[in-house]
């Protein structure tokens, strides 16, 4: 397991000083990002914290998995790499 740990079904009120806070109990939070919709502003809901060591993100990751913070239920599992997506595009070359 690596030491970035996926945060799911944040409060959108939830702020990153917030997570550090949470997650600080465990060990030496090294980044906490809440992510915001680019056009809002508005938390999506999710975010990411790094531990800085691998048993200390278990140990976060075993302690906050299915607590209750703001009055939603934490999924908490490690980070997986981001896929590379396809570019997408209208499909106007196509034709």
């Amino acid at each position: 397991m690596g030491t970035k740990l996926y945060v799911g079904n944040l409060s959108y009120q939830t702020e990153e000083s917030e997570l550090r806070e949470q997650f600080g109990q465990f060990g030496t939070v090294v980044s906490a990002n809440v992510i915001s919709d680019r056009d809002t502003g508005r938390s999506r809901g999710f975010g990411f914290v790094e531990m800085s060591t691998e048993e200390e993100a278990r140990a976060a990751e075993a302690g906050m998995n299915g607590t209750e913070v703001d009055g939603r239920t934490l999924k908490v599992n490690e980070s997986k790499p981001r896929e590379n997506r396809s570019g997408g595009g209208g499909g106007r070359d196509r034709w």
